[in-house]
């Protein structure tokens, strides 16, 4: 099946189908901003390339001093996330977080492979060639990270920009860069809310709220992800939670692609 997708400005007004479907998601379901959930934003380091390193790199580190394996986590980015599934490209984040209170003096061979990128472009000062001014030293990434527990537990991770709606259930620790949201929960079924937020028909609701980037990406900010309507019915046929016509789900099916 052929994509189809209307322009932004075509998702202003509404058809008359188009304007029943989308009352009967809002009125069945219940905004993700009132599941017992947190969405997160990936980690800015503020200079990826000296904080961001490939297999190789690691392995380097590792051997030179084997404390480094303790601040190098596995990382995805924004396209290497798919739906229900995502490809790790075997790249590592260097984990030295403000909200740790890392002692760099403790992981020799990290400090020295940040330190080859020159210290005036890692300080946090805001001058020029450095990255922006925050409280942070050199060494530390720019945000602070107080969530990083976070990326150790179930989530559902999805990139900020996409052509089709992707979101996928990452069970093992893995960290993000700025380009990945992610969603975490204590008590909510995440596998629950991955076919929702998968399905067609969310993919064709979420256009609706003008968040259109060109003819066919949308950008994934969390005001409009946090108010995606989700049964709390655990009726788990997309189209029977919403109590959609066979007219109606011919129709979303119509201009929708697997």
């Amino acid at each position: 099946m052929n994509c189809q997708f209307l322009n932004s400005e075509s998702w202003v007004i509404l058809s008359a189908i188009e304007k029943q479907i989308k009352e009967k998601i809002e009125r069945i379901g219940t905004p993700l901003k009132n599941w017992d959930i947190q969405i997160n934003y990936g980690i800015k380091t503020g200079f990826n390339d000296a904080f961001i390193i490939d297999g190789a790199k690691r392995r380097e580190l590792i051997e030179i001093d084997p404390k480094s394996e303790d601040i190098i986590r596995p990382l995805l980015r924004g396209r290497d996330i798919k739906r229900y599934t995502y490809e790790f490209a075997d790249l590592y984040l260097i984990t030295t977080f403000p909200s740790l209170k890392i002692d760099i003096e403790l992981y020799p061979a990290v400090k020295q492979h940040l330190m080859s990128f020159g210290y005036d472009r890692l300080k946090q000062t805001g001058d020029k060639g450095a990255r922006k001014k925050t409280n942070n030293q050199w060494f530390e990434t720019q945000d602070s990270i107080g969530y990083w527990e976070d990326f150790s537990k179930q989530k559902i991770m999805y990139p900020d920009i996409a052509e089709k709606l992707s979101f996928s259930l990452v069970n093992e620790e893995a960290y993000s860069n700025n380009t990945v949201y992610f969603i975490v929960s204590a008590t909510e079924d995440l596998e629950y809310l991955l076919k929702f937020l998968n399905s067609n028909l969310i993919d064709w609701y979420y256009r609706t709220l003008s968040v259109q980037l060109g003819e066919a990406a949308v950008r994934m900010f969390s005001i409009y992800v946090l108010n995606i309507p989700i049964p709390k019915n655990r009726i788990k046929n997309i189209y029977e939670a919403y109590n959609l016509t066979h007219e109606e789900i011919s129709y979303i099916e119509s201009i929708s692609c697997n």
